[in-house]
């Protein structure tokens, strides 16, 4: 009685690993292939904060950015970086101008915070 659920078991395992197994590999690459990044027509670099300036914070601030076909953005998510740079980078990237391409895409935009370097 014991072998009869380990059998039904083995069976469904073995039927999604083939059911898996048969995903098209043309929808796994568009979902792994990284497209190219779209060129900048305008770039604004950020001002350095102050207070920031004055604590010495460095440091990268990465922005998702939803970029329309016509070249301007609609939407930024942060997704890392010091709430002390947040703000500048996110007030630089509203300034910045894409070029236009035949549809939207979404842009990952980062900025480097150095107090030597600014």
């Amino acid at each position: 009685m014991r072998s009869r659920p380990s059998i039904a078991v083995l069976a469904l395992a073995t039927f999604l690993v083939r059911s898996f197994g048969a995903i098209p590999r043309a929808f796994a690459q568009e979902n792994s292939a990284e497209a190219p990044k779209r060129k900048v027509g305008t770039r604004v670099v950020p001002e350095y904060p102050s207070l920031a300036k004055q604590m010495k914070v460095s440091g990268k601030v990465k922005i998702e950015a939803t970029v329309v076909a016509d070249g301007h953005r609609v939407t930024t998510k942060v997704i890392g970086g010091s709430p002390l740079l947040i703000n500048s980078a996110l007030e630089a990237l509203k300034k910045w101008r894409f070029e236009p391409a035949p549809r939207d895409t979404t842009e990952i935009v980062e900025f480097e915070f150095n107090p030597q370097g600014n």
